[in-house]
Protein backbone atom coordinates (compact mmCIF):
# COMPACT_ATOMS: atom_id res chain seq x y z
CA UNK A 1 0.00 0.00 0.00
CA UNK A 2 1.79 3.40 -0.82
CA UNK A 3 0.27 5.96 1.34
CA UNK A 4 1.54 8.59 3.69
CA UNK A 5 1.38 7.60 7.45
CA UNK A 6 1.45 10.74 9.88
CA UNK A 7 1.60 9.95 13.66
CA UNK A 8 0.73 12.50 15.95
CA UNK A 9 4.30 12.81 18.28
CA UNK A 10 3.84 13.37 21.76
CA UNK A 11 6.26 15.06 24.17
CA UNK A 12 7.19 14.15 27.04
CA UNK A 13 9.70 14.83 30.20
CA UNK A 14 12.91 13.26 27.96
CA UNK A 15 12.16 14.62 24.52
CA UNK A 16 11.27 17.72 25.62
CA UNK A 17 14.20 20.92 24.90
CA UNK A 18 13.52 23.37 27.49
CA UNK A 19 15.96 26.50 27.10
CA UNK A 20 16.68 29.87 29.31
CA UNK A 21 15.28 33.25 27.87
CA UNK A 22 15.47 36.97 29.42
CA UNK A 23 12.48 39.15 29.02
CA UNK A 24 13.07 43.11 30.10
CA UNK A 25 9.83 44.13 31.43
CA UNK A 26 10.71 48.31 31.57
CA UNK A 27 7.53 50.35 30.16
CA UNK A 28 5.85 46.91 29.10
CA UNK A 29 2.04 46.80 29.35
CA UNK A 30 1.68 44.36 32.25
CA UNK A 31 -1.28 42.28 30.41
CA UNK A 32 0.64 42.07 26.96
CA UNK A 33 3.59 40.90 28.97
CA UNK A 34 1.94 38.17 31.63
CA UNK A 35 -0.09 36.85 28.07
CA UNK A 36 3.04 36.29 26.22
CA UNK A 37 5.14 34.83 29.35
CA UNK A 38 2.23 32.82 30.16
CA UNK A 39 2.54 31.53 26.27
CA UNK A 40 5.88 30.34 26.40
CA UNK A 41 5.96 29.49 30.10
CA UNK A 42 3.29 26.71 28.92
CA UNK A 43 5.13 25.87 25.76
CA UNK A 44 2.47 26.63 23.29
CA UNK A 45 4.96 28.60 21.09
CA UNK A 46 6.67 25.00 20.16
CA UNK A 47 5.44 22.66 17.05
CA UNK A 48 5.44 19.98 19.27
CA UNK A 49 2.87 21.35 22.43
CA UNK A 50 1.52 19.08 24.34
CA UNK A 51 -0.82 20.06 27.13
CA UNK A 52 -0.57 17.05 29.76
CA UNK A 53 3.70 17.82 29.69
CA UNK A 54 5.65 20.98 31.27
CA UNK A 55 6.98 21.86 27.60
CA UNK A 56 7.68 25.43 27.82
CA UNK A 57 10.80 27.50 28.53
CA UNK A 58 12.49 28.63 31.64
CA UNK A 59 11.48 32.19 31.73
CA UNK A 60 13.36 35.57 33.54
CA UNK A 61 12.22 38.29 33.99
CA UNK A 62 13.91 41.68 34.95
CA UNK A 63 13.19 45.06 35.66
CA UNK A 64 9.76 44.08 36.70
CA UNK A 65 9.63 47.41 38.98
CA UNK A 66 9.48 49.17 35.93
CA UNK A 67 6.54 47.34 34.48
CA UNK A 68 3.27 49.75 33.01
CA UNK A 69 0.11 49.87 34.07
CA UNK A 70 -2.45 51.91 31.53
CA UNK A 71 -5.23 53.90 32.78
CA UNK A 72 -5.99 54.10 36.57
CA UNK A 73 -5.50 50.74 36.89
CA UNK A 74 -1.91 51.37 39.47
CA UNK A 75 -4.95 52.84 42.00
CA UNK A 76 -8.09 51.80 41.10
CA UNK A 77 -7.27 48.01 40.51
CA UNK A 78 -7.85 46.21 43.66
CA UNK A 79 -6.06 42.58 44.59
CA UNK A 80 -7.98 41.06 47.32
CA UNK A 81 -6.42 38.47 49.81
CA UNK A 82 -7.85 36.68 53.00
CA UNK A 83 -5.86 35.26 55.87
CA UNK A 84 -8.12 32.61 57.05
CA UNK A 85 -9.50 34.11 60.36
CA UNK A 86 -12.53 35.52 60.77
CA UNK A 87 -12.69 39.04 59.05
CA UNK A 88 -9.44 38.71 58.02
CA UNK A 89 -10.26 40.08 54.34
CA UNK A 90 -7.14 42.24 52.88
CA UNK A 91 -7.15 44.67 50.18
CA UNK A 92 -4.20 45.87 48.17
CA UNK A 93 -3.28 48.46 45.24
CA UNK A 94 -0.87 47.24 42.35
CA UNK A 95 0.90 50.68 43.45
CA UNK A 96 1.17 49.47 47.41
CA UNK A 97 2.32 46.14 46.00
CA UNK A 98 4.90 47.69 43.73
CA UNK A 99 6.34 49.74 46.81
CA UNK A 100 6.85 46.73 48.34
CA UNK A 101 7.36 43.57 46.64
CA UNK A 102 7.94 45.04 43.18
CA UNK A 103 7.87 41.36 41.24
CA UNK A 104 4.81 40.37 43.11
CA UNK A 105 2.45 42.08 40.62
CA UNK A 106 4.15 40.72 37.20
CA UNK A 107 3.96 37.45 39.18
CA UNK A 108 0.42 37.80 39.82
CA UNK A 109 -0.56 38.62 36.93
CA UNK A 110 1.01 35.67 34.71
CA UNK A 111 -0.21 32.77 37.81
CA UNK A 112 -3.79 33.95 36.65
CA UNK A 113 -2.82 32.74 32.81
CA UNK A 114 -1.72 29.40 33.55
CA UNK A 115 -3.59 25.92 34.45
CA UNK A 116 -5.21 26.53 37.99
CA UNK A 117 -3.81 22.40 38.46
CA UNK A 118 -0.95 20.76 39.51
CA UNK A 119 0.64 21.10 35.85
CA UNK A 120 -0.09 25.42 36.19
CA UNK A 121 2.07 25.01 39.74
CA UNK A 122 4.74 23.14 38.56
CA UNK A 123 4.84 25.47 34.84
CA UNK A 124 4.65 28.74 37.34
CA UNK A 125 7.84 27.12 39.53
CA UNK A 126 9.33 27.66 35.56
CA UNK A 127 9.29 31.71 35.98
CA UNK A 128 12.22 33.66 37.46
CA UNK A 129 11.02 37.43 37.82
CA UNK A 130 13.56 39.94 39.13
CA UNK A 131 12.73 43.90 40.20
CA UNK A 132 16.96 44.97 38.90
CA UNK A 133 18.17 44.28 35.66
CA UNK A 134 20.39 41.87 37.60
CA UNK A 135 20.03 38.23 37.84
CA UNK A 136 22.00 34.93 38.95
CA UNK A 137 21.29 32.53 36.08
CA UNK A 138 24.26 33.51 34.05
CA UNK A 139 25.51 29.96 33.94
CA UNK A 140 22.52 28.81 32.29
CA UNK A 141 23.47 31.04 29.06
CA UNK A 142 19.97 32.76 28.75
CA UNK A 143 18.64 34.07 24.93
CA UNK A 144 17.47 38.02 25.39
CA UNK A 145 14.18 38.17 23.35
CA UNK A 146 11.38 40.83 23.07
CA UNK A 147 7.99 40.38 23.40
CA UNK A 148 7.46 40.69 19.56
CA UNK A 149 10.09 37.50 18.72
CA UNK A 150 6.86 35.20 20.60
Amino acid sequence: MDTLSYKTVSANAKTVTKEWLVIDATDQVLGRLASRVAVVLRGKNKPNFTPHVDCGDNVIIINADKVRLTGKKLTDRVYTRHTGYPGGQRFTTPKELLANKPTAVVEHAVRGMLPKNRLGDVIFGNLYVYAGSEHPHEAQKPRTITLNEI
